[in-house]
């Protein structure tokens, strides 16, 4: 290229009312020629090699071949046929000389710059090595991107996401990049550079605050394995219930239930409390815990008639003759009377009602009996005796699991009558009404 350029400069002297522009003129052309040729170059290496490439990654099983070719890191390589071109070019207005130029006497210096830029040379290998270092920032996005979608396939990833490594990875990866384009302008090495980052270190600290802590809670909820993508999560405290969808280095997104997104900071997870509901999903069982409030002035012992009608209930005919003949064999031994109804032993409407709840939930299709399975009563309160389910459906989709709820309390709100129960249900205004029209 120098060989062009003092070929143009020579002719255009040569020829009248352009001997005062030669020198300028030549290099722009000698510029126009470089930067053609550099295009030239790329457009012929970008679609040579991206078409060998793309063709082989086709025809291989592996998918890794074809997720490098989608995230443009072959294309990225490609710029390095333009950026070699500019670097050994970039010295085509600059003499060549056995020693360095500030070694020569000012008059052969003097001399030399009536045919050369001196200083153009400096400039364009300065933006060459920027354009290089700007290749390497945009290929390594680009590896890193197809790496973390790689790794996305595997198997490990859903328990390991390393999303937040690969942004930490890019961070560090621009920040040197940055360091050593201002070093390239400036003319300064990198480690004095470096060093002098040192006295900015509190500074540093303080703006990536969050990234650092977003960085170590990330390690450990990865360690710890506390939270991955696809768990479903619920923190109060942030408004988030709902299933991970992504994982960053500083954030946590979590979609809820009503089709909303929260973000979370990731070092909030390790900081605060959540919930994650991945055991219940991996026990195969989702809990159903809810009460029915039964109304104490309905509850009573029975009498042979309540017995004798109770024990015409096949689910429970078995439980109430056995409970009535240990009740009998009891008081008989103990010599109590039936006047003395307040020492002999009775059954009562709601414990036969609560048998029969345990009865009816083994026998539910729909009910593992495997884990946790109580009929219980609660602590009386000023809204009646609270008679509690605990146990868990098989199946946790959550439509399923509601109708599975539903279905059920449907019937027990249904069958409770059928115990001389009444439900406790606060006055309405037609409790009251009706109350006011008997007086």
């Amino acid at each position: 290229m120098r060989t062009v350029y003092k070929f143009l400069l020579d002719h255009l002297r040569d020829l009248e009312g352009l001997s005062f522009f030669a020198k300028p003129i030549s290099v722009i052309v000698c510029i126009i020629i470089i930067v053609l040729a550099a295009g030239l170059a790329h457009l012929i290496t970008r679609k040579i090699l991206l078409q060998i490439v793309s063709r082989i990654a086709k025809r291989t099983k592996t998918t890794w071949d074809d997720i490098l070719v989608k995230n443009k890191v072959f294309k990225g390589l490609a710029h390095l046929a333009p950026a070699f071109i500019f670097y050994f070019t970039s010295n085509f207005a600059y003499p060549v000389l056995h020693q360095e130029l500030s070694e020569l006497d000012p008059s052969v210096v003097e001399i030399l710059s009536q045919d050369y830029y001196l200083s153009l040379a400096g400039i364009l290998l300065k933006l060459t090595q920027v354009y290089f270092t700007l290749i390497i920032v945009f290929v390594s996005n680009s590896f890193l991107n197809a790496v973390l979608e790689i790794y996305d396939t595997t198997d490990y990833s859903h328990h390991r996401p390393i999303k937040g490594y690969i942004q930490l990875v890019k961070i560090f990866v621009f920040f040197m990049s940055g360091i050593l384009i201002i070093a390239v302008l400036l003319e300064k090495d990198v480690t004095g550079l470096l060093a002098g980052l040192g006295a900015m270190a509190a500074v540093l600290l303080l703006v990536f605050k969050d990234t650092i802590l977003g960085f170590v809670a990330s390690i450990q909820l990865s360690a710890n394995d506390m939270v991955k993508i696809g768990d479903w999560i619920e923190m109060k405290s942030r408004g988030a219930d709902g299933t991970v969808i992504d994982i960053t280095l500083n954030t946590v997104k979590v979609q809820n239930w009503d089709k909303t997104i929260s973000t979370i900071p990731t070092y909030s997870l390790v900081a605060e409390s959540f919930n994650n509901w991945k055991g219940m999903e991996e026990s195969g069982g989702r809990r159903i815990k809810r009460s029915v409030n039964i109304d104490m002035a309905s509850i009573r012992f029975c009498d042979t008639d309540m017995l004798n009608r109770f024990e015409k209930f096949e689910i429970i005919r078995d439980y109430v003759k056995q409970k009535e003949s240990e009740i009998t064999d009891y008081n008989t031994s103990k010599h109590i009377s039936e006047e003395d109804v307040i020492s002999r032993r009775r059954q009562t409407n709601v414990g036969i009602f609560r048998k029969y709840l345990e009865v009816y939930l083994h026998n539910h299709p729909m009910i593992r009996q495997d884990l946790t399975f109580l009929v219980r009563q609660l602590h009386p309160t000023s809204k009646g005796l609270p008679i509690e389910i605990y146990v868990f459906s098989k199946d946790i989709v959550w439509a399923n699991y509601e109708a599975i709820q539903a279905d059920i309390f449907d019937h027990i709100l249904a069958v409770v009558p059928e115990f001389e129960l009444k439900v406790f249900q606060e006055p309405t205004g037609a409790d009251i009404s009706r109350a006011i029209s008997r007086i």
